[in-house]
């Protein structure tokens, strides 16, 4: 992508992408970004696939003294490492084999803004010690030039990868590291941000379904949103995202039953219970039992008589205590409460004691 073809944002703060939650741990983080923004200094946002490290780094800039610059970015993980330095540097006509003219580079745009270098962990150290200079000094020269330049940038680096396990490997740079950790800040998984999912996932679905030009608002039925609250998410709010949405255009009315997690589960997979041809054996017909097929619990059925045992057991040893339970369990509260919310009827059934909220 040529830098002319970076999505800037418009100048009015206003119109500034929000992220949305009133969790606890993600209230935090805001409150730590919105100090952070305010001093020039690099930052270091650091969290898993699909948190919204992009969305952080837009929020920094724009609640900077800067906002009136648009933001520049780069990926880092998308380019080929010979191309990080043609990109972040720019080049001179005739400093490689196909370029033609001059061409500045994202550091020489961004001058009195800030750069976004996304995944920089796969910078490679040849580009690192130039990204270091830049940091000290201010200056940097094109490939293929001698002739120094000045800027002002303010860098916002993301990764989710552990840099003080590669500059101790050797692969990034402890000085670089130093420079770029005025401030990190970890953004908070979906797990731990439970009280946002419900709300998220309704901004998701209106959008969705004003997208298939449907009026009316959806809605989910309560037995989707204990799905949704006692899913781990492993891909974040991207993946919240991408299964709202999926459920959403499934359902043909405005009320969503169904949560698809795994869109890879293939309907056509044989059963377990298939027996291969050739091992099918006859019954002794004095063996009136094995005669008899056996009954098979389907999956799901199998995993919530799983789910409930578990549940009595951690509810009996705590003596009905729900934030114990979940402890036991290592689930958070919110966590236990869906599982709960799910089964309270088998739960309860053969319990005379209720479980004790704290």
């Amino acid at each position: 992508m040529s830098i002319a073809q970076q999505s800037v944002f418009d100048e009015n703060p206003a119109r500034m992408p929000e992220g949305l939650g009133t969790s606890e741990a993600f209230l935090a983080f805001q409150e730590r970004l919105s100090r952070a923004a305010r001093v020039n200094r690099s930052v270091l946002l650091i969290g898993e696939r699909g948190t919204g490290k992009e969305l952080a780094a837009s929020r920094l800039h724009y609640l900077s003294p800067r906002w009136r610059q648009p933001l520049i970015t780069l990926n880092c993980a998308a380019l080929a490492p010979t191309l990080i330095a043609p990109e972040l540097f720019g080049y001179e006509a005739g400093a490689f084999t196909g370029a033609e003219q001059r061409r500045l580079g994202r550091f020489e745009v961004a001058h009195q803004s800030t750069l976004f270098l996304d995944e920089i962990g796969n910078i490679p150290m040849e580009a690192q010690e130039k990204i270091l200079r830049v940091i000290e000094y201010g200056t940097f020269e094109r490939v293929g030039s001698t002739e120094s330049i000045t800027v002002d940038v303010r860098i916002i680096a993301a990764t989710n990868a552990d840099l003080p396990a590669l500059a101790a490997e050797g692969r990034f740079k402890p000085d670089l590291l130093d420079r770029l950790s005025f401030e990190v800040l970890f953004l908070p998984p979906l797990r731990e941000r439970q009280e946002d999912i419900q709300l998220l996932a309704n901004h998701f679905a209106a959008q969705m379904a004003h997208e298939l030009g449907r009026k009316a608002i959806p809605e989910f039925s309560d037995e989707a949103i204990d799905a949704l609250e006692s899913y781990p998410w492993p891909g974040n709010i991207r993946e919240l995202k991408n299964a709202v949405e999926r459920a959403v255009y499934r359902s043909d009315s405005g009320y969503v039953t169904d949560i698809v997690f795994d869109p890879f589960s293939d309907p056509f997979t044989p059963s377990r219970t298939t027996v291969a041809v050739g091992e099918a054996k006859t019954p002794a017909p004095h063996d009136a039992a094995a005669a008899t097929p056996p009954t098979v619990q389907s999956f799901h059925e199998a995993v919530g008589d799983f789910e409930v045992q578990v549940i009595k057991r951690a509810l009996e040893a705590t003596r009905h205590h729900q934030r114990k339970a979940a402890q036991c369990l290592g689930l958070t509260y919110h966590q236990f409460r869906g599982l709960y919310r799910k089964y309270r009827e088998r739960l309860e059934s053969n319990s005379n004691v209720s479980s004790v909220e704290p």
